[in-house]
């Protein structure tokens, strides 16, 4: 398995300073600041960066979830949501929360939740955050069945 790779450097203080993130894949190339993480600047921070990798992670492990459980999905969709929040005297990743949204022929409600869940548990994503809360709210959608 490949070995993915990005960078980031920050040149002056917390405040002022600024920073430029890139992914080696070159998906990304751009900034972030002080005001993009802790408050509304332009630019991303580290906190969207993981909500995007774990929507894309979820959604994929579902995807093959139900897949290997006999059902072919038309559509799985995810939004994560991460909590950056002051804990003690720093900051922490407090929660998650991933809301997805799936269209798969033929499966009953109950199924999908289980399934849902059991996807939630396996994505190597939810793994590496495994020390931090993590919702998952699963809307079946578009099935006879549901």
């Amino acid at each position: 398995m490949p070995v993915r790779n990005a960078e980031a450097e920050w040149k002056g203080n917390l405040i002022e300073g600024q920073g430029h993130m890139k992914m080696a894949s070159g998906s990304y190339d751009g900034p972030f600041t002080f005001k993009s993480r802790m408050e509304s600047g332009p630019g991303t921070n580290p906190e969207e960066l993981i909500a995007a990798a774990h929507a894309g992670c979820f959604s994929m492990a579902l995807s093959a979830t139900l897949a290997k459980a006999g059902f072919e999905p038309k559509r799985v969709h995810t939004k994560a949501a991460v909590r950056f929040e002051k804990v003690g005297v720093g900051f922490a990743i407090t929660q998650i929360d991933l809301t997805t949204v799936g269209e798969i022929p033929g499966i009953d409600n109950a199924k999908f939740q289980e399934l849902a869940q059991g996807a939630k548990a396996g994505c190597p994503v939810s793994k590496a955050l495994a020390g931090t809360k993590i919702n998952l709210v699963a809307n079946l959608v578009g099935s006879a069945t549901n």
